[in-house]
């Protein structure tokens, strides 16, 4: 069987070759390396004051670790076999640049003699280590058969993060472990610091047992042992729990008492030890692969899925985006040039509207002012005067309906430009218009209307037709009383009549004057009205024609430049998604690789660890 999990961590170490994954490669390497090695290397690792350095001495029957007088270990202790009790301090030398702690297995290890009475100093970090040197640890070599057997014993300082157990190990790796255990103290349950820690382990060491110590302190620790194994189970951790008691153990050695020494619970501890060692290139070798399998390729994966799920969001924000944003662009231009000729239409037709109704204003009130002033004045005396102020209210009127149509062109040139804010830039034709100096000269000429006069011949014979008709008719009424036609009387009758006649004649003059003016003066504003009125429609439909090329030309330059845009991100997202798709064919298949590697490292064992979510979720 050893040639198979062999050839499943060659077959890793050439996929993290592939992979272009050094760190990984090396990793490898020394796992083959360590499961190559017929020695069963254990790990205790444990909180402070858990009985570790003593539960190893009571595994081995002999005191290595140095126990008592509040003894701190603080470099790991190495305990294997030697053929005379031994101790010595190993450092690695400084790590070299570029090479990173562990990274080399063939690295020189210094190893400095330390006395049999001096360990406990060694441990406590006190003797045997040179200031600027690498990682160091103590070895202990013990004359034990059990160690003589391949069994190699790695007490480690007190911490909650053990060197090694979650990042590089030391050279000469005394936590490049086969077996883990965790020793906790029947005095209290499984804390939560020490459960996250047997996750934590887990995921690189498969084999893990935890060792309840210090059983003879506590008189209910099969209480505390059941509520442990729960703990775990709950903690989803499949480690064994083993209650022991190092004291118990040593005086069974001590009085050679096999009841008490079973009692202490160490023979079924070094029974799974003994187990281990001895399936370590079968069961134990394989589950160390499955493990190491696990970790490898979820490290390898994770970059995969990174990258895949990184391109799934390029697709969305990359030359795909860009080309969507470009067809947006494509058609609100399209919109937008309805937009703005729909605006300067509306709004040209607004202006002739206004302008027509702004002057026919206008004009009126210069009608209302005439119709009231010759409703009184006589033409024939204030013409003159009238005719200055109607030509000076008529040039008003005309350059303030133009002034008004200058500003309102402004404004719809604005207004239409307003359709194109969002390209950002100044879009308003390089134009101007102004008053026109001539627009004396263009307005009709008012003339004079032919006006009645009352003459003195007028007057006479008017007079004389009055006198004569009150003469005669009050002649005949005095005859009848006896007195002749012609007398004082009827003759002063017929001179008031005939200055009655002088005077009617005269306000029927008037009134036909007034009307006579006032019917010039109103054809007169009409041509003027009409003359206005076109050369505004001309000088607006000048503007629209200006407005309307201007826009065009302006549209069509945007069109041609945001075409241009869209023919350049269409041709840039074909080959970005050809591209893409190349290499999600080969993130896929390269995950594939990776699955059918795990499954194989799977299929080394009968138990199988949790499925491992590789492929892409799509």
């Amino acid at each position: 069987m050893a040639g198979i999990w062999l050839d499943v961590l060659d077959e890793i170490a050439r996929t993290c070759s592939a992979h272009g994954r050094g760190d990984l490669l090396q990793t490898v390497r020394q796992k083959r390396a360590q499961l190559l090695d017929p020695t069963l290397r254990v790990l205790v690792i444990g909180e402070p004051n858990q009985g570790k350095s003593q539960l190893i001495n009571a595994i081995i029957n002999a005191p290595a670790c140095p126990v008592g007088d509040g003894r701190t270990t603080v470099l790991p202790t190495v305990v294997q076999h030697a053929e005379a009790p031994s101790a010595a301090v190993a450092q690695a030398p400084p790590p070299a640049s570029g090479r990173p702690v562990g990274g080399a297995a063939t690295v020189t290890v210094e190893r400095t003699p330390v006395a049999l009475n001096q360990v406990a100093a060694g441990v406590a970090g006190m003797i045997g280590r040179r200031a600027g040197g690498g990682p160091a640890y103590v070895e202990i070599g013990v004359p034990r058969a059990l160690l003589g057997a391949g069994l190699v014993l790695v007490d480690t300082p007190g911490t909650d993060e053990v060197a090694g157990v979650g990042g590089p190990a030391p050279v000469a790796a005394p936590a490049r472990a086969d077996t883990v255990l965790l020793v906790s103290d029947s005095t209290r349950e499984l804390s939560v610091a020490e459960l996250n820690m047997l996750l934590h382990v887990m995921r690189a060491h498969p084999n893990v047992v935890v060792v309840q110590s210090k059983t003879d302190l506590v008189a209910d620790w099969r209480s505390v042992a059941e509520r442990n194994r729960q703990h775990l189970v709950e903690a989803g951790v499949p480690a064994a729990l083993i209650p022991v008691s190092a004291t118990l153990r040593l005086r069974a050695a001590a009085s050679d008492d096999r009841d008490l020494n079973a009692e202490s619970g160490f023979p079924a501890l070094i029974a799974r030890l003994q187990r281990d060692l001895a399936g370590k290139s079968d069961h134990l070798a394989r589950a160390s692969v499955q493990a190491v399998a696990r970790t490898v390729v979820e490290q390898l994966a994770a970059p995969l899925r990174a990258e895949l799920a990184t391109q799934e969001a390029e697709e969305q924000s990359g030359p795909i985006s860009r080309l969507h944003a470009a067809q947006r662009e494509v058609d609100e231009l399209r919109r937008c040039s309805t937009r703005w000729q729909n605006t300067l239409n509306d709004e040209i037709a607004d202006l002739l509207s206004d302008i027509e109704y702004d002057l026919r204003d206008r004009t009126r009130q210069i009608l209302r002012t005439v119709d009231e002033a010759f409703d009184t004045a006589d033409p024939l005396d204030a013409w003159d005067t009238f005719q200055d102020w109607l030509e000076r209210s008529l040039v008003e009127a005309a350059e303030a309906n133009h002034e008004w149509l200058i500003q309102r062109c402004d404004w719809i040139a604005r207004r239409v430009a307003a359709n194109f804010n969002r390209y950002g830039y100044d879009v308003l034709p390089p134009w101007s218009m102004s008053m026109p100096d001539d627009i004396v000269r263009r307005l009709p000429e008012l003339q004079r209307p032919t006006i009645d006069r009352f003459t003195t011949g007028q007057k006479l014979f008017t007079g004389m037709k009055g006198s004569y008709g009150g003469m005669l008719m009050f002649g005949l009424a005095t005859t009848l009383a006896g007195m002749p036609m012609i007398n004082p009387v009827s003759v002063g009758i017929g001179a008031l009549f005939g200055g009655k006649s002088i005077r009617d004649e005269g306000k029927q003059l008037l009134r036909r004057r007034q009307a006579t003016v006032k019917t010039a003066i109103q054809r007169h504003v009409d041509d003027v009205f009409v003359r206005i009125t076109r050369d505004c429609r001309d000088t607006v439909r000048q503007v629209q024609r200006m407005l309307r090329d201007h826009f065009t030309g302006l549209t069509e330059e945007l069109q041609e430049a945001i075409v241009k845009s869209f023919r350049s991100a269409k041709q840039e997202a074909d080959t970005d998604a050809s591209l893409r798709e190349q290499r999600q064919r080969e993130i896929r298949l390269k995950m594939t690789r990776l699955a059918a590697l795990y499954e194989q490292a799977q299929q080394l064992t009968a138990t199988r660890s949790a499925p491992l979510l590789l492929e892409p979720q799509t």
